[in-house]
Order: C-alpha cells, then structure tokens, then sequence
C-alpha cells in the first residue's frame, strides 16, 4: 500500500493506483511493512535501538528478528521504517520476490483461429509443449514424441536445446516436420559452459569469472535470468553493504559537512543537540545565532543538520549556493542506494526463469543435423498361424503384381529394369522368378526375395537368398524390402550372384488400396557410396567419390561422380546399432546459398560454408569403435548407409 519514489521519499498508494497500477510514477518501488518482532527472543536480539535520532525499546515480548549488526545492515540497506507506536518495521518490496509458480490451470496456453498458423490438421499449440518440456527435461536431454504429426515437439525440443526422436506412420507428416524444422530459425542461447556465458554468469552474480576451461557442454544448460528471493535474513547477512557503506562515507559525509558550512550565518532553523545529565541526547529547534534557554546543566553539542534531517528541496530561505551541494549530496546517497540494492539482489537467493535464457542476438540458429531413419517397424497381431499365412501371401502378391508393372529403378532415369516375365517360384525364401533383357539382348533371370511387410532384412537374409539363388541357376538376386538393416551394406554378391538391394517406397504399404499404374519410383536400387579415407596427420579425412551402382544391363558396377548426391552425413565412431550424425555435408547443385539465404533473412560467410558444401570431410580422430559409417542421400530423397573399418 506503499510506493517509495525514485529519489528515495515515501507516499502512500493512492486509491487510483490501487485500481491502475499503470498510474504509479515510473521507477517507483511498490512495498509494505511488516512486523520486526519475533515471538522468541534471545540475548543477541534483545536491546533498544536508535534510529533517526530516536531511541525505539527493546519489544515488549520476545526479541527482534535479527541482532544488533544485522538491525545496522539492514538500517543501512534503507529496510527500517519507525512506526508511529515506537517500534520499529522491516521494509518489504514486492520486487524482493516477483513471481508465482505456475498452477496446474494453464489458461495462457489456449488457442485459436489467429494464435497460430497452423499447417496439420491436429497440430499442437507450441506453448502448450514448450511448457511440458521446461517442466520435465534439461538441455541436452532426448524428448521422445511418438506420434509426430507436424513436428511440433521436435520444432519446441530443437530451440530449447533437448535432443528429440519423432515418430510417425505417415511420410506426409514426416516431410512437414522436416520441412518446419529445416525452415526455422532458433534463438541462440548463451551456454554455462562458454567464456561468454561465464562472464554473463560473473555479472549476475557480482563474483569473479570462474577460471575453469570452457567446453561448450550443452549439458551444463543455459544462463537463465532469476528473479531474487530476498528475504529479511539474506539482507541482514550481507556484509558486502557495509563494503558499499564505507565506500561512499566519504563521499555523503563531506558533502554533508559543506552544506552545515554554506548553512553557517543565516538565521534558519536547526536542530540543537544538547547533552543531558543523564547521558541521553536531546533534539529540538533552535537558531545559532539567538540565546536558547537550555535546561540548567545541558551542553549543546552541535548545531548542525544530521543526514536524516537533510530536506529533500531546499527551503526557500536557504542561500542558492548550497543548492547544487544539497542535489550533490542527494545524488550521492541515491547512487550508494542502487549500489546496495543491487547488491542485495545479487546476494540473496534466486529463482532461475527457465523460460528466460540470455540470448545472443547477434546469432542466428538453425536446426542440428538430423535424419530421417526408418528402423525395424514391427508390428504385433493376434491371429493364428492360418491367418498369417493368408496376410503374407496376399501382401506378397500385391507387391509381386506392382513389382511386374513398375520394374526397378535405378539412380539414373534411364537405368531401369522392366521384367518380361515375373511368375511365382516355390523357394524357401526366394518368392518369384523374373526375366529382363540386358543390354546385349541377352534374356537375364532373376531371383526375387521379398522382406516382410513390417520388418527389417538383415544379412542372413540376403546370405541365405544368395545361396538358394546359386543353387537354383539364377543370373542375379533383387531383394526388395523396405528397410535393410546396416550390415547388410557391404554384402554386395556371394560368389558370382550379385545382390540388388531395392528400397520398397512406403506407398507399398497401401499398393492394394492404389491403383497401379505402372508409374512412380516404387522399388529404387540406389548402389553403394564410393569413399576413400585417408590420413591427414594423426587423423583421418573422408573423400566420396560418388555412389557405385550395380548396371544390371552390362553386369558391371558403374561409378557416378557426386553430382547426384544431395547430401551425406558422417559417423565417425559408428557403434553399430544407431547411426549418428556427427558430420553434415551438402552438395546441393545450383546456388547452395539461395534457400539458406531466404531462411535466415542474412548473408552467409561462403568461406565458412564452404566446409559444409564440400566432398570432403573435415578431419577427425580414428574411432574408438573401429568403424565409421556414410549414409548418402540423392536429390529423389532415397538414402543408403554403408559401414567402413578404419
């Protein structure tokens, strides 16, 4: 119910700025007092104490909240108000503690038709995420959303800094995740565990910078802004105001002594103190230059303005020439004020806002590197063995009819397959029996293996349709599956059969629900990525070359150069189960610097993005796993991984 204004007077809060706090004066500090008494008391809280000239008693019962240097910090941090009953307040902004903790009533977070753009039918409203991952995670935690949808979480999970795994049934809603975070800018935050973030941590704080190297480590999370939780013990225990105190004295007490001097001569009113017999001081008006009759045995001890008594305006009877000393003397005390103020801030408790990280604007993020990974999609069905048998012969022959009318294409338009004949083979694993005409015009017969509907091939698979293939005369093996998984990559023939491994387009899931045209890139062999790795001092530096691909017209692998490869990806310590991108590369054909461009609203440093447009990795450390891996991508979105030992 209190304002205390800018240069340090007090008022009372007015009923219009009760209702309309936007009428209270700008820079002006909201408080209201409470009680300094506690209910028990103790020898070291239990004393009379003199403010302000007045001598306030010890509480009648208990004691006061703190003891005789913590009552004087706290006189000193400008927290003690007298009350009109001769006690003594404790002084409580409502800045000392700003906040509220968020309830389970989330009424910020609803949405509407003009809250946000949205590009999915059952799309989430940010806000909504965004505070279920504050709540929960930490950076460089992994946010696991399974059902996708747009790509809301990951977009939340990407700025915040959390690693993510999305999942979805639909590649629509694949494609708009990705386009969304590939088409996004991030804010940049400032991290621990970066000079700039120690020096901004150093600042908050009032503490020297720590002297520990910086390593970037997300996982030491962000440089939040807090809030301060200042409470009256946290003031009492603070001896830097003291520091801050001694500082200015000499500052606040010489202009003070100039002013009692310029004062000197004028018939103005002053406070007299005299000393009684009893030892106590006693204050009241007096003019120096008049007779003041004084009780028998009082001295007077001065006649000068003490620092509480100092005006805010200088009464109209003052000389002009202590103006500009009283303003200075003001400035002064209001600038040692702010000093303390901020130190109390700073030494009390505080609440970090982890919705508030510092943001260095100055740069702009996009997305980490990220794929697009499609790994063992099973799927559990309570049937009998008759039933199964029945789904896998109907899903086998819809892909068989599909496979008859589309062929397989190859990475070039013009390299495809277009059988003469596909018919059913009663093998273990082999399921068809395809022709085509090769090059010389000569009739090639194929085997075909097929991998399950809801599955991963793996290299038994492929080791085991070889050898039926060798055993049953065929030329070539087309394994069409939907995903292979990665040790399959480098088994590429068993003796002289070789091994077409042709990615099944996720449509197929559907082929009996679309109408076959013939048409679409519906079973694709995209070949193996050529690389060469090589030293570079004690470490190691990849080269692609391109992708060598299997022509199945002359029976050779064929090497293309990189210009159909979009973009390749390096794990440099690849553990064989999951493939991470540790390098990013892209060789985008056209102006590489077009979209980046239009994403981030800025010139791009080519020297810098040089690295990242190459053929060539930058160099790293052998692997401690033995292994790296490359996955390519060619600009039809089709993809293909192949482990190295290095």
């Amino acid at each position: 119910s209190q304002i205390q204004l800018p240069d340090g007077s007090h008022i009372r809060m007015s009923a219009q700025q009760k209702i309309d706090p936007s009428t209270i004066p700008a820079n002006a500090s909201v408080f209201r007092t409470s009680s300094l008494t506690s209910q028990s008391g103790s020898q070291t809280t239990i004393f009379p104490y003199r403010i302000y000239g007045q001598l306030i008693p010890s509480p009648k019962k208990g004691g006061w909240k703190t003891n005789l240097l913590g009552m004087s910090t706290l006189e000193k941090g400008g927290r003690l108000l007298p009350t009109g009953g001769g006690s003594l307040n404790y002084i409580r902004y409502l800045n000392d503690f700003p906040v509220i903790p968020f309830s389970n009533i989330w009424t910020d977070t609803g949405t509407g038709s003009f809250t946000e753009d949205k590009i999915y039918v059952v799309q989430t409203g940010r806000k909504v995420i965004e505070r279920c991952i504050l709540m929960t995670t930490d950076p460089s935690d992994i946010v696991l959303d399974p059902t996708c949808g747009s790509g809301t979480t990951s977009i939340v999970a990407e700025q915040w800094g959390r690693r993510w795994i999305t999942i979805d049934t639909s590649r629509v809603a694949l494609a708009l995740a990705r386009a969304r975070l590939m088409g996004a800018r991030y804010p940049y935050y400032l991290l621990s565990d970066t000079d700039a973030g120690k020096r901004k941590e150093a600042e908050l704080t009032r503490k020297a910078p720590s002297s520990h190297p910086s390593h970037g480590n997300l996982k030491q999370g962000f440089v939040y802004e807090r809030v301060p939780h200042i409470t009256l013990k946290s003031i009492a225990n603070n001896a830097e105001i003291d520091v801050i105190w001694d500082k200015f004295a000499p500052t606040v007490e010489g202009h003070l002594r100039a002013l009692n001097k310029a004062l000197r001569g004028h018939k103005t009113p002053f406070k007299v103190t005299v000393g009684g017999r009893d030892g106590k001081e006693i204050r009241f008006d007096a003019k120096e230059n008049e007779k003041t009759k004084l009780p028998s045995g009082e001295e007077v001890l001065s006649y000068e303005l003490l620092d509480w008594e100092v005006p805010r305006e200088a009464p109209k009877d003052w000389n002009p020439s202590t103006h500009p000393i009283l303003q200075a003397y003001w400035e002064a005390k209001i600038s040692r004020q702010k000093e303390i103020d901020a130190s109390i801030a700073a030494k009390a408790e505080y609440e970090y806002l982890y919705d508030k990280p510092y943001e260095d604007k100055s740069v702009v993020r996009v997305a980490g590197p990220f794929t697009v990974e499609s790994l063992s999609p099973h799927r559990l069905a309570e049937t009998t063995p008759q039933t199964k048998t029945e789904t896998r012969e109907e899903f086998s022959s819809v892909i068989l009819e599909t496979l008859r009318a589309t062929g397989v294409q190859f990475a070039h338009k013009e390299d495809k397959i277009q059988f003469t004949s596909l018919v059913p083979w009663p093998g273990d694993l082999l399921c068809a029996e395809a022709k085509y005409i090769d090059n010389s015009g000569t009739e090639i017969r194929a085997g075909i293996f097929l991998g399950p509907e809801y599955g991963t091939v793996t290299r038994p698979d492929l080791v085991e349709a070889a050898r039926e293939a060798g055993e049953s005369g065929f030329a070539v093996v087309i394994a069409c599956a939907f995903n292979f998984e990665a040790q399959t990559t480098d088994f590429e023939k068993l003796g002289k059969v070789p091994i077409l491994k042709a990615r099944m387009n996720a449509d197929l899931h559907m082929a009996k629900d679309l109408k076959n045209t013939g048409k679409g890139n519906l079973f694709v062999v995209f070949g193996e990525p050529d690389i060469e790795i090589r030293k570079s001092g004690s470490e190691y530096v990849v080269q692609i070359k391109g992708v060598d691909v299997f022509d199945p017209n002359s029976g050779e692998v064929r090497s293309d150069g990189p210009e159909g490869i979009a973009c390749w990806f390096l794990d440099t310590d690849y553990n064989e189960e999951s493939f991470f991108v540790r390098h990013a590369y892209f060789l985008g054909a056209g102006d590489p610097y077009k979209s980046l461009k239009t994403t981030l609203k800025a010139e791009i440093d080519e020297s810098l993005w040089a690295s990242l447009n190459s053929d060539t990795s930058r160099p790293f450390p052998k692997p401690e796993s033995g292994r790296i891996a490359v996955k390519v991508i060619n600009h039809l979105g089709d993809e293909v991984m192949k482990v190295y030992k290095v």
